[in-house]
C-alpha cells in the first residue's frame, strides 16, 4: 500500500507540486490523481518518482504495510 502522506511530504520537501511531478515523470495529472487515490503505481513509475524526488528509501512510501485514507494504523 502507498503511504500518500509520505509521498506528498517528499514532493513538498523537494519543491514539487503534483503538476510539476507529473511533467517530470511524463504522466497525465488525472492518471496520477487516480493512482494516488487507489495507491497503485507501477514499478517503472515508482522508479521515476524515486529518481526525480531523490528518494533513497522508497519502502516506507511505496510499500507501507497498512494505510487507510492516508493515515497509518
Amino acid at each position: 500500500m502507498l503511504n500518500k502522506n509520505l509521498l506528498k511530504a517528499e514532493m513538498a520537501k523537494k519543491g514539487y507540486n503534483q503538476k510539476m511531478l507529473c511533467e517530470k515523470i511524463e504522466m497525465a495529472e488525472p492518471t496520477f490523481s487516480r493512482k494516488l487515490r487507489t495507491g497503485v503505481f507501477g514499478t517503472d513509475e515508482v522508479m521515476k518518482m524515486c529518481e526525480v524526488l531523490d528518494i533513497t528509501e522508497p519502502a516506507p512510501i511505496f510499500l507501507a504495510s497498512e494505510v487507510t485514507c492516508g493515515v497509518t494504523k
